[in-house]
């Protein structure tokens, strides 16, 4: 993987401690593998996992930890294996960095689910160094876990889609809910919830916003394209659309009862949880019985699946609607978005920061 003398330096912010404050960390990178490219990293998105991580409310943060998993940048070096990059690239990287490449999800292509996946955050690499995110000036990253953005493709648009995009696409993807006509809600309108709207509405889908209040309601109708808004504390309205749903995806981060939106399931309908939730949900089981419904997860999505949700995104024309700051602007960013105070995806600007300097 390189000796220390070949070792570069990257500039990147870091958390220190679970106040998740982030500020300027100088750290070494591996030098650049057999397999492996040297991204200089231009744009980073900002999800609500981040958070989670910085202010170690999994209870498994190590630091310092330079967060970020919504990587967009240019190949400035690539390793004499490498076969699928050059320099000059555009290209991202998502919440993955490594794998076993051996196990049953691996020969499957969902390496999502390895029980050896690497995070390109928070985590250790074979080289035994803890692994560093996107909010820093560079990244080496095996070839693998690279995917190229499509030309014509806005760069700093890409950067939602490599985890926003594709935990929903995967989903869609992988039950069947790809095809157009179905009727679908999206609980919850932040980065995850949004892209969710526009992806189901470019696969044809009859789409339906549920959220706690009526706020987002003009958002969600008018700018997003939604085609109904329920509020789930409208008795009364959450009654009438009762079993019209072919799927529910679920992108809450904190906990809220599951029986409200099992109801507004069709029978053998799919409420499909993507918040990361670190206390116990309930339902009572005739809820799920008396339909056939599921209450399943999803987690990301496969190598594959970024590339297609990449295309597929550029040949229906899907943004995303991000709001862009620079790196000095993050610990603020960080509080608006635990607040949901953005629309609807912090995206940093990393080379314009000039973190260098």
């Amino acid at each position: 993987m390189g000796s220390l003398e070949f070792e570069k330096t990257a500039i990147g912010w870091a958390a220190r401690d679970p106040s998740g404050v982030l500020s300027p960390y100088t750290y070494t990178l591996r030098n650049t593998g057999p397999e492996d490219v040297q991204v200089k990293v231009l744009y980073c998105g900002l999800c609500h996992s981040d958070i989670h991580q910085v202010k170690n409310d999994l209870g498994m943060s190590n630091y310092p930890m330079v967060p970020g998993h919504e990587v967009v940048g240019e190949v400035v070096e690539v390793g004499p294996e490498v076969t699928k990059f050059q320099v000059g690239d555009t290209v991202g990287v998502g919440l993955l960095v490594g794998s076993c490449k051996n196990c049953r999800p691996c020969k499957q292509d969902i390496e999502q689910y390895c029980g050896k996946k690497i995070w390109n955050y928070n985590d250790v690499y074979t080289d035994g160094k803890p692994t560093q995110g996107g909010f820093a000036n560079f990244m080496v990253v095996e070839q693998k876990f690279v995917v190229k953005i499509p030309e014509g493709m806005a760069p700093e648009q890409a950067a939602p889609l490599l985890c926003a995009g594709v935990t929903i696409y995967s989903p869609l993807n992988h039950f069947g809910f790809n095809q157009s006509g179905l009727r679908g809600g999206i609980l919850g309108l932040g980065g995850v919830g949004h892209m969710g709207v526009k992806i189901a509405k470019a696969m044809g889908h009859h789409v339906t916003v549920i959220s706690s209040s009526n706020k987002k309601r003009q958002e969600a109708l008018d700018h997003l394209g939604a085609d109904d808004y329920l509020v789930s504390s409208d008795t009364e309205k959450m009654q009438e659309a009762a079993d019209s749903l072919d799927y529910i995806i679920d992108t809450v981060p904190v906990n809220h009862p599951l029986e409200p939106y099992l109801s507004l399931l069709k029978v053998d309908g799919k409420l499909i949880l993507m918040g990361v939730i670190n206390t116990p949900l309930q339902f009572v089981s005739p809820m799920v019985m008396l339909g056939r419904k599921s209450i399943t997860g999803s987690f990301i999505g496969s190598m594959k699946e970024t590339e297609e949700v990449l295309q597929f995104c550029k040949e229906k024309g899907v943004t995303s609607q991000i709001e862009m700051v620079k790196m000095d602007y993050i610990n603020i960013a960080m509080e608006r978005l635990e607040k949901n105070d953005v629309r609807y995806r912090f995206v940093v600007d990393v080379a314009g920061s000039k973190l260098d300097q």
